[in-house]
């Protein structure tokens, strides 16, 4: 392990990559839970997918969803939990360039790619768990981890503020300004990709 990725594993919020133990009966409609609203989400959409819809295909309470989930935006949050766990781990224990052994201007473009691609292709459930009340994306434990990781890289390569510079490229790479991007502008995602590349370069170049 690196001295960068050293640093960013002592010290990145991670996300569990699980859940805390509970009963069988609990695991069970969590699952139940998750599946229903993953199958649903992905048939429908997720604007025309109700709480109550989920509770009735996951065969559960609607009192016992809203107790363990809060709402909608909670559901997409758990669902999303797993990807962001597994994409966690890439880059702190995967192959370079996300993983340690690049050169940290090489790992923040490659984080950029990966994370944008992510984001592409789970566009409504980030941007539910992003705009669910003011401020929800900042307060996430995955933004303060992309945010802690993406500061580490620009702080290493000696740029003035890589904390504000590390905002500016996670502002870059939210749900509703892909979607614009996307599906507003109609930007390939390849030639969107190296757009948003070339600014993670610029933002590692300390001039």
């Amino acid at each position: 392990m690196d001295d960068i990725t050293a640093a960013s594993h002592g010290n990145l919020p991670l996300l569990s990559g699980g859940v805390p133990q509970e009963r069988s009966d609990a695991a069970r409609n969590r699952i139940k839970a998750l599946t229903a609203a993953a199958e649903l989400f992905a048939t429908h959409g997720i604007a025309a997918v109700s709480m109550d819809d989920v509770a009735a295909v996951a065969g559960v309470g609607k009192g016992t969803l809203y107790r363990r989930f809060g709402d909608k935006s909670g559901l997409a949050a758990a669902l999303l939990n797993e990807r962001e766990s597994e994409l966690q781990a890439r880059m702190l224990y995967g192959p370079p360039p996300l993983g340690p052994g690049a050169p940290p201007a090489d790992r923040l473009a490659a984080f950029t790619q990966t994370y944008l691609a992510y984001v592409d292709a789970h566009l409504d459930l980030v941007a539910l768990s992003q705009t669910a009340s003011p401020g929800a994306r900042l307060r996430g434990g995955s933004h303060r981890f992309w945010r802690q990781h993406c500061q580490i890289l620009l702080t290493s390569v000696g740029v003035p503020d890589p904390d504000l510079r590390a905002d500016a490229l996670l502002a870059a790479l939210t749900a509703e300004q892909i979607r614009y991007w996307r599906q507003d502008e109609r930007r390939p995602l390849p030639a969107l990709t190296d757009a948003i590349v070339a600014i993670s370069r610029q933002l590692a170049h300390p001039q």
